[in-house]
């Protein structure tokens, strides 16, 4: 529904199917967005969490609702194995909002036109903002809605191929081949929904 999180760990995999269910009339917009998982975690159980609230705040001209994380004084009851913060914003006007000095950031605009710090950011773009800030300057002339999305750099490495996410093609092929067996490493899901096959990935000869 409209304003809530679900929030899926695939740890080391999981099953899902994605498809309606009836329960929601006219138009739905949605944001689908992926984590990495530190090492500490990454081998771990499958999960899933739905939280049908979530901490809801306005500071100046910005309605803030915050998905994960910690942003001014909200706090969202979502999972996270790494510090990070992830935001809905509706800005309405010009707002200064905090930032952690150790983390990057990223603003994706879903809707109308945003300015960051006086430059402007567009439905389609991502705007990056490295670490070493306090805050910015967000500006719409009507109503924008955008994600900000922040965290501590990340220091392993991830290869991503398809809907696998490991630190070497050897990991991949792993899970590739576990896919393809269907085996039990990833579940089954009750679904009307047929199992998606893929090709193996590009780097394995053909």
């Amino acid at each position: 529904m409209p304003g809530q999180l679900n929030l899926m760990t695939a740890g080391q995999g999981v099953a899902h199917a994605e498809e309606a269910t009836g329960h929601y009339r006219g138009a739905l917009q949605g944001v689908q967005l992926w984590i990495a998982l530190p090492e500490s975690t990454r081998a771990g159980p499958p999960a899933f969490e739905h939280h049908a609230d979530l901490p809801t705040g306005e500071f100046d001209h910005t309605v803030a609702t915050v998905l994960v994380g910690d942003f001014k004084h909200l706090s969202s009851p979502a999972r996270h194995d790494t510090p990070l913060v992830g935001v809905d914003l509706r800005v309405h006007g010009t707002s200064r909002l905090p930032l952690r000095r150790d983390f990057e950031y990223a603003v994706i605009v879903l809707e109308g036109e945003l300015s960051i710090n006086g430059v402007g950011l567009e439905p389609g773009k991502l705007g990056y903002l490295a670490t070493g800030l306090d805050e910015i300057d967000v500006h719409a002339r009507s109503t924008a809605r955008a994600v900000l999305l922040g965290g501590e750099p990340f220091q392993e490495s991830v290869v991503m191929w398809w809907n696998f996410v490991a630190r070497t093609r050897d990991e991949i092929d792993h899970a590739y081949e576990s896919w393809r067996s269907n085996d039990e490493r990833f579940g089954s899901v009750a679904s009307s929904l047929e199992r998606i096959d893929t090709p193996a990935p590009y780097w394995q000869a053909p």
